[in-house]
Formats: C-alpha cells, sequence, structure tokens
C-alpha cells in the first residue's frame, strides 16, 4: 500500500457527507468512474472512546492496519459506510479513492480535503471545585482543586490562574500557571497549593477556540 496525491484526472472523492444518528455515524459520496473500492480512515481529534484509535489528525499516511478496505458492492448493499462511534469530540474520516498497481494499493491523498468529513460528536464535561482553607490572621491560604471529568483530559488543555483581590475573569487576567499531569476520567484532587490570603484562583481553557470545542467547563467554588 502506498499514498499519492491526486493530480488532475485521477480518480478522487467527490461530496462527502455524514449523518449521525446517537452514537452511528453514515458516511455517502461519490464514487470516481472506474474505482471499485476505497480506503476509509478514521481518527479522533483530542477525544477518544478508543484510546488505540487516537490522534490529532487524519491518517493521511496511516498503516494499512487502521484503514478499512470497503468495496463499491458494500456500499450499495448498506446504502453507504455505517460506523459506531465510541467517545466525545472531534471526528475525522478520510476515505481514499484507491486502484490496484502491479497487485499493489494505491491510494490517492486529496490536498483539497474534499474526501475529508470532520464534525464533533459532543463536548465532555468539566466540573471544577476550588477550596479554600485559611484562618483569618493567617498570610497564607491554602488552595485545593478538584477536577472531575468525563473523559481524559491532557495537562496542556487547562491552565490556573491567580489573582490578587478577587476570582480572575478570564486567562489573561492573573498570573498563569499550567498542570504538570494529564487529568484521567473521574475525580482528580490536586495537591494543595499556598497563595496569600488575598489572592484567589480558578480554572481556565489554555485556547478557548480549540479546547471550548471538546469541553464544557463548569466553575465551582
Amino acid at each position: 500500500m502506498r499514498f499519492i496525491d491526486a493530480q488532475p484526472g485521477d480518480p478522487v472523492i467527490r461530496g462527502l457527507s455524514h449523518q449521525l444518528d446517537e452514537d452511528r455515524c453514515t458516511l455517502r459520496w461519490q464514487w470516481p468512474e472506474g474505482i471499485q473500492a476505497v480506503y476509509i480512515g478514521r481518527a479522533f481529534e483530542i477525544l477518544a472512546g478508543d484510546a488505540g484509535e487516537g490522534g490529532a489528525s487524519a491518517p493521511s499516511d496511516s498503516p494499512s492496519d487502521k484503514l478499512r478496505l470497503y468495496t463499491r458492492n458494500e456500499y450499495k448493499a448498506n446504502n453507504g459506510y455505517h460506523d459506531r462511534i465510541e467517545g466525545v469530540g472531534r471526528v475525522i474520516y478520510t476515505v481514499y479513492a484507491s486502484v490496484t498497481e502491479q497487485g499493489d494499493a494505491v491510494l490517492f491523498r486529496q490536498p483539497d480535503g474534499a474526501n475529508r468529513a470532520v464534525f464533533s460528536t459532543g463536548k465532555a464535561r468539566v466540573t471544577v471545585s476550588i477550596r479554600e482553607k485559611g484562618g483569618w490572621l493567617q498570610k497564607f491560604k491554602t488552595v485545593e482543586i478538584r477536577v472531575t471529568t468525563e473523559v481524559p483530559i491532557p495537562k496542556e488543555a487547562l491552565c490556573y490562574v491567580k489573582k490578587q483581590g478577587s476570582y480572575p475573569a478570564h486567562k489573561e487576567d492573573g498570573t498563569v500557571y499550567p498542570f504538570v499531569m494529564d487529568f484521567a476520567a473521574g475525580k482528580n484532587v490536586l495537591p494543595a497549593i499556598e497563595v496569600g490570603k488575598n489572592d484567589y484562583v480558578r480554572l481556565f481553557f489554555t485556547d478557548g477556540k480549540k479546547y471550548g470545542q471538546l469541553f464544557e467547563l463548569v466553575q465551582g467554588r
């Protein structure tokens, strides 16, 4: 199996569409003339129910064991390609037109992206609880952060911000601190941190545009 970039006149996939019905996805596309089989790749962005399928981008050069051969006859019999999705996040399907040359499968990459379907299966809920402990006469207090999440989250997705006098309103509203460990699915109780008596802490996405598509961050006290 090998990949080549599609050139003018090569068989390419057009009209790729997807339809979601709970955890089932249906793909349909226009078959190029003369093509009897395609290869279908699936990847997840950030989150996945099956960690073995995980990835940050579509498998444009994935090994053959990550691609599924699907024939034109199967497509006609099933009225499309059906797949089950387990997980939350962005899903990327890529359909490659394929021909056989000297017994080897040749797959056509499409720079225009017309053979790629990208969509979200929903947002994972992330609940943050912050508890403070300290006496009136003390100069410092301890802050305990608890993060409860439906799915694993990479440490790069979240940060905590410390501000003096009031709770920070956004990531830039104070001093930003990264996390050093990933968050496992379920409850994560982080080591307590010591801050000034008038300091306040809140969690934010490191990149709201990117991670806000995947997670729903619920702030608590």
